[in-house]
């Protein structure tokens, strides 16, 4: 008999079941959802609104928990991990673009991208930073704060933030 590896992906999340309410108000967000992010590949998640995508996203990222089934981020199975040792992960492993895209308002761009370094006690790699920031296009904006930024280029410093960490995964 031969054996097979079974691809783990980058995330994943098997019989995926998140429940808002109870009784007659309860909400199932997600019944049974098995999916694999494939390592170093995009995915698209589409639906109508309300399908539970966010959801979905939110509990295979670690933001929220699952009410049962089991989520990963490689092989770390997420419900076996304490509140620090979640946000550790989440720190040093994953990269967040929100919808709302969370920028601190008193925060420049600059430090706003650097945030999560900053919060790990780390530096950028100042060629990686200089790449990021040139690709979406924020060199000459780096000094404004949120406020004084359109929504685009308030899209461009979050997606920035999620990338200069260089993490395994963006989401």
């Amino acid at each position: 008999m031969t054996m097979t590896a079974v691809d783990t992906g980058a995330a994943r999340a098997v019989d995926a079941e998140k429940t808002y309410g109870v009784g007659d108000a309860a909400v199932h967000a997600l019944a049974g959802v098995t999916v694999t992010f494939p390592a170093q590949r995009f995915t698209a998640i589409m639906g109508p609104s309300g399908s539970g995508k966010s959801t979905l996203m939110q509990c295979v990222a670690g933001l929220d928990r699952l009410t049962s089934g089991t989520t990963y981020i490689g092989e770390t199975e997420l419900s076996r991990l304490d509140k620090t040792e979640l946000t550790l992960l989440r720190r040093d492993r994953l990269g967040f673009i929100f919808q709302q895209y969370n920028l601190i308002p008193t925060l420049t761009s600059r430090e706003n991208i650097l945030l999560p370094l900053t919060l790990a006690g780390a530096k950028a790699d100042q060629g990686w930073f200089d790449e990021v920031v040139r690709t979406v296009g924020m060199g000459d904006r780096l000094d404004n704060l949120p406020s004084q930024l359109s929504g685009g280029q308030q899209q461009r410093v979050a997606v920035a933030r999620a990338l200069v960490p260089r993490p395994a995964i963006v989401f």
